[in-house]
């Protein structure tokens, strides 16, 4: 058994797509019309183009929306990506105008910062050693 894809809910999925490619540097791997404005629409690691993607789902459903509200209310990342170097990430994301609400911090064995994703979602970046 293999994760092959996984989803986070997204409030506009054309937002999405630009924020998770040309800010984050994923690649689009799917983008398909599914009806409507909706669309099948996944990114993966640029790094690791056949590996595990992101499916940009959108949050239609008022349990999705109430769900991601009370993450960010609370604080909690909805997904989380491993970088070599958070605090490199932090400076080149900031640069981008990338808004975070954990700088790099040290969490035990790792470093993590957190960042809003403009679509609703904190996303967690991490380094472990």
């Amino acid at each position: 058994m293999r994760i092959t894809i996984t989803s986070v809910f997204v409030d506009d999925q054309a937002k999405a797509l630009s924020f998770y490619t040309d800010k984050l540097g994923f690649v689009t791997k799917h983008d398909v019309p599914v009806g409507g404005e909706d669309r099948w629409l996944t990114v993966v690691s640029a790094e690791d183009p056949g590996g595990t993607e992101l499916l940009l789902e959108p949050d239609k459903h008022p349990a999705a929306q109430a769900y991601k509200k009370a993450l960010v209310a609370d604080g909690i990342p909805a997904v989380q990506f491993t970088v070599d170097d958070v605090k490199a990430e932090f400076e080149r994301l900031s640069a981008l105008g990338v808004r975070f609400t954990v700088e790099p911090m040290e969490a035990g064995p790792v470093w993590v910062a957190v960042l809003d994703d403009t679509c609703g979602n904190l996303v967690q970046i991490a380094t472990q050693p």
